[in-house]
């Protein structure tokens, strides 16, 4: 197993053994309150069994969340569900089927957080993200409309790029891309949509 499979795959089953897992009551998408995009109890159990998909989801992997673009020569995918300190994480993995230690290893990690307090792009720095967590000096660009923490991959993310927005009060979205899938950064943060 690759080393961000394996660190993924032991979330998941921290998630799990700590009853954190979200799960909505209905089997349907759905949002919470706030419009942010909620599971269903059959994704968060997908996420909670390591279960992937082959060939991987398209724009819509992330029910209630669309990635406008999602770039070509991924093998497998699969969904990412936690909640924790007060945050709940809804997200997907394309992979292809490099090891990932390999510079010519795709892959692209999409997730929604649902996170009541913030409000200002600066707490992104101190987020309580169990992956994927900001360093102290991440750059703040402006990517479309969108003003947009970013920062180099690093640790359990890999090599690549890390980025990171507040969609609308309470929403943040994160997009991790590999060296690779780098030059398609800012048109895959443009056409990250919420309904």
């Amino acid at each position: 197993m690759r080393r961000l499979q394996q660190a993924l795959a032991l979330c998941a089953l921290s998630f799990m053994s700590a009853g954190t897992l979200i799960v909505s009551p209905a089997d349907a998408a759905t949002t919470d309150r706030s419009g942010c995009p909620v599971p269903t109890k059959a994704e968060a159990g997908r996420s909670r069994s390591a279960m992937s998909d082959q060939p991987p989801r398209g724009a819509t992997a992330i029910k209630g969340l669309r990635v406008g673009h999602v770039p070509k020569g991924f093998s497998t995918g699969q969904v990412v569900v936690s909640e924790h300190d007060g945050l709940s994480e809804y997200g997907y993995r394309w992979i292809d089927g490099r090891d990932d230690v390999d510079r010519r290893h795709r892959a692209l990690w999409v997730r929604v957080v649902c996170w009541p307090d913030v409000r200002k792009l600066s707490r992104l720095r101190n987020a309580p993200f169990d992956i994927g967590g900001f360093s102290a000096d991440p750059k703040t660009v402006r990517v479309g409309d969108r003003r947009v923490l970013v920062q180099e991959g690093d640790g359990a993310l890999g090599h690549g790029r890390y980025a990171g927005w507040i969609e609308r009060r309470g929403i943040v979205v994160t997009v991790m891309a590999s060296e690779p899938l780098v030059p398609e950064l800012n048109r895959i943060i443009k056409g990250v949509r919420l309904p």
